[in-house]
């Protein structure tokens, strides 16, 4: 049963529960207990499940760890402590294990210079950075609290020495769940909790999230399902869920560098950009600049350097996953110290390591969602009651929308919701490789507890058999491939065992579901021209076009990690360097940006006046002047030369470039969704009508292009809700990104070993075995098991087909409506779809002039219709 807490306890009741070491400690550093604290501590003590939702800084980890830290110093007085690990706390970083460590070791030799003993209680580390001393240290000295990450926990989980001391954990506690939740790492997790609920049934699990939605599906998560042959009405696992949300204020801002963002000269715009960066990195102590890509975080890094030498010399730097561990951790150590000034970063400092105090956070351009704008922001004001501030500056008018609509949501706690990965099978296969290395176990004693796991809830028995069957070794053609049996399976006795010597080795040597990326290598004939990131590669269908090392280049295939291309290309590209990279808009904050297009049709459609809507766009969103005009003017142009796309309305623009026909579909649902229809709708064409068909996707549309007019109506008209995933699985099997996900898929499955004999395989090696593998697959079944996951990956969790069919049904119902149009310039919302293919042609100055020459183009005939307009009056 899922209950939300609503009242918390008063101090002295918290107070109560105390140890008196504990309590002295706590006065002596704190004024009082933070409202997370009076909710929460004593619900651990008292052996409840608790998910605590609070921004960053609130105190979410000494919460967890009071009560906790309170039993161990109790015990230790008594001298009832024994040696075994007590609690379990995982975190989805290694640094955020380094952090926590310090921060539990500090406390407890506080408290035990005041009650003047030694306490004898031990926090140790497991991760993959463990050195093999230090992990025969543990088994000799377990850790009263241990310290790990999901890979970790799963590979002492399969250890036939240290599973003893985890066989009476009484907490586990899982940060930055709602981080986990939402990939492969997370579904992986869910179910070595389920393995370590198993072991020790007593296990209370507390769970601390940052600001997350839906919420009650994360304390799910976080708890999992009761034994299904319990009799229980609910059969969630109880959990309170303690929000405080509300706890921190916020000073959020959206901010333009300059007054017009359409007519401004680039180098004026980019001047008044750093200038404002300037200006509010000076007002501020330290600043923390989020930028959305990694090659963006190095130049920001570098034009403030240039601009400013004065200002930027040593207390500046860059942050990164790209950078080296040692890099990265001396800037965390140095920002700690209050030695920079400024940092910058792409992603890598969005998670609670403790960076120290920072004032200000600038994101420059969208961070795509409402938590992962409130998880930024939150980095500011990291005291418990400090305010965090964040200013968004934009620089165009799309992102001006965007960020507009993105900081209403955020002000008003309008949270996106969180996608968690279901019945992953490749996980499924790795874990149940990992279960029986211990000992043998029954298949439906073991079916039940994979479906306490709450990914793994709705698990179809026919797809655990199947599971089975390829683990036991049916599939003797696979052998060919050198896929083996990784188990037993005694169909009589229901009994399943590990098989072979090397079992356990494979295991703890191919654990882990993070992917092994790479970069591909560009070649013409036998020459290499350069390389591209995988998830790149994956974006790729033959024919597109892109640009590397300043040279033009288009796609013909690929060959393990080589990808082959031709140089003599007459079209501008339509996939930019740095898509891979980029952020996918929410889909609920999509659909807020399309609700708010049709709020504004309406205004201009009754005929409301520039200050009525500027009153409106006051009143409805959190903006300047300088915004609201901004905005106003846009709408108004779009408007004026054609309608306002929305949420219950398409536009599909037909336009000609040259010999090229382009159909742009304006549809405002989030890239996810977008390459879902896109992909579908091409197929649909590029079949029906024998042509090549070019894609191009963001977040607020689509357009497919080809050398005949693409019959859009017609293709969307026959996507139907029933047959959307069978045509894009037909699309996604001749692509680049089956090619990539399967061999992901059969690297976590272990039909692909990384690791074998103490070599490792790199991923080129991986990917020619994943090629020969993915054939002899097909061969098989078109639905084999690890196949089919490979395919719900790329629909589900790239892709976003749950909320495409959505779109699909909505628009056979005509409850979206589909309107085409057929013009010479494309319209106002359709410039940055357009320009989204010359991105990497078009140096950023020549982007600004083609913007600004199509605003013209759009406003000179908006003039003549008015003209034609007047005549007829």
């Amino acid at each position: 049963m899922i209950q939300f807490l609503d009242k918390p306890y008063a101090e002295e009741e918290v107070f109560s529960i105390l140890h008196p070491t504990v309590k002295r400690w706590f006065n002596g550093k704190f004024k009082a207990l933070s409202l997370p604290q009076r909710y929460g501590v004593k619900e651990i003590h008292s052996r409840n499940n608790v998910l605590i939702s609070a921004p960053t800084g609130a105190t979410k980890t000494l919460t967890a760890f009071l009560s906790i830290l309170n039993e161990l110093v109790d015990s230790s007085e008594k001298r009832i402590l024994e040696n075994k690990v007590y609690a379990v706390y995982i975190s989805p970083l290694k640094a955020l294990n380094r952090d926590i460590q310090t921060n539990l070791l500090t406390p407890l030799k506080e408290m035990e210079i005041l009650a003047e003993k030694e306490f004898g209680i031990r926090v140790g580390v497991r991760t993959g950075d463990t050195t093999t001393k230090e992990k025969a240290d543990m088994l000799k000295n377990p850790p009263h609290i241990l310290i790990t990450t999901p890979e970790s926990l799963s590979i002492m989980l399969a250890s036939q020495k240290f599973i003893e001391y985890l066989k009476d954990v009484q907490w586990c506690i899982i940060d930055e769940v709602h981080a986990l939740a939402e990939n492969k790492r997370g579904v992986h997790l869910s179910f070595a909790i389920e393995q370590l609920q198993r072991l020790s049934p007593g296990l209370t699990r507390v769970g601390l999230s940052a600001t997350v939605a839906p919420i009650e599906e994360i304390a799910k998560y976080l708890v999992g399902y009761e034994d299904e042959n319990k009799k229980a009405e609910d059969k969630t696992r109880p959990c309170k869920i303690i929000n405080t949300q509300f706890l921190k204020e916020t000073d959020l801002q959206v901010l333009s560098p300059v007054k017009n963002l359409i007519e401004v000269e680039h180098l004026e715009k980019h001047g008044a950009m750093y200038d404002l960066l300037n200006k509010l990195i000076q007002e501020h102590k330290t600043t923390l600049i989020f930028t959305n890509t990694r090659s963006a975080t190095e130049r920001v890094v570098h034009f403030l350097k240039e601009k400013f030498p004065k200002n930027y010399t040593e207390n500046i730097g860059a942050h990164h996953g790209s950078l080296s561990k040692e890099h990265r951790f001396n800037l965390e150590d140095r920002l700690k110290k209050g030695e920079l000034k400024v940092v910058v970063c792409s992603t890598s400092l969005e998670l609670g390591i403790d960076i120290g105090y920072i004032d200000l956070v600038i994101l420059l351009g969208s961070p795509k969602s409402v938590a992962r704008c409130l998880q930024r922001i939150g980095r500011s004001g990291h005291q418990l009651h400090a305010k965090s501030k964040g200013r968004i500056v934009v620089l165009d008018r799309d992102d001006l929308v965007e960020c507009s609509v993105l900081l209403k949501d955020a002000i008003e706690k309008k949270i996106d919701k969180i996608h968690i990965p279901q019945n992953s099978l490749d996980v499924l296969a790795q874990q149940i490789t990992g279960i029986v290395l211990n000992e043998p176990i029954n298949v439906d004693e073991l079916f039940n507890l994979i479906r306490q796991s709450y990914c793994y809830h709705t698990l179809r028995r026919e797809d655990f058999n199947e599971i089975l069957k390829y683990l036991s070794g049916e599939y003797t053609k696979l052998e060919d491939r050198h896929v083996y049996a990784r188990i037993w399976y005694d169909a009589t006795t229901g009994m399943i065992g590990k098989r072979g010597k090397l079992a356990r080795v494979i295991y703890m040597t191919n654990v882990g579901t993070i992917p092994e990326e790479s970069y591909v290598t560009v070649k013409i004939g036998e020459k290499a021209v350069g390389k591209i990131d995988e998830g790149f590669l994956e974006r790729l269908r033959p024919g597109d076009v892109f640009l590397l090392g300043g040279q033009v280049y288009m796609f013909k295939y690929s060959r393990g990690m080589t990808a082959q291309v031709s140089s003599s290309v007459d079209r501008p590209p339509n996939v930019p360097s740095w898509f891979s990279e980029m952020l996918p808009l929410s889909f609920d904050l999509a659909m807020d940006i399309s609700k708010f297009r049709r709020l504004m049709e309406e205004k201009f459609s009754s005929k409301k006046s520039k200050d009525e809507i500027i009153k409106f766009l006051h009143e409805y969103l959190y903006v300047d002047e300088n915004a609201a005009n901004s905005i106003y003017d846009y709408f108004k142009e779009q408007y004026e030369f054609l309608e306002i796309p929305h949420d219950k309305k398409i536009i599909v623009e037909h336009y000609k470039e040259k010999e090229v026909h382009y159909a742009i579909f304006q549809s405002v649902f989030g890239r996810r969704v977008n390459d879902c229809l896109s992909r579908a709708i091409a197929y649909l064409i590029a079949k029906k009508d024998h042509v090549d068909v070019e894609i191009g996707i963001t977040d607020n549309g689509f357009y497919i292009a080809s050398k005949k007019i693409p019959n859009a109506e017609g293709a969307l008209k026959f996507l139907k809700k029933e047959n959307l995933k069978d045509i894009l699985k037909h699309s996604i099997d001749a692509s680049e990104v089956i090619k990539r996900r399967f061999r992901h898929c059969a690297t976590r499955s272990l039909m692909i070993l990384r690791s074998y004999g103490g070599r490792q395989k790199h991923a080129g090696r991986l990917q020619m075995a994943s090629l020969l593998l993915l054939s002899a697959v097909k061969r098989i079944s078109d639905d084999f098991i690890i196949l089919r996951e490979a395919r719900r990956e790329i629909m589900e969790d790239l892709m976003d087909i749950e909320n495409a069919e959505k779109i699909v049904e909505a628009i056979s119902k005509e409850q979206i409506k589909v309107k085409q149009v057929f013009s010479d310039i494309p319209s106002p919302f359709s410039f940055n779809l357009i320009l989204q293919g010359k991105m990497d042609m078009l140096k950023i100055e020549d982007k600004t002039e083609f913007l600004k020459k199509m605003h013209q183009l759009v406003q000179a005939k908006i003039s003549l219709k008015k003209g034609k307009e007047a005549k007829k009056e």
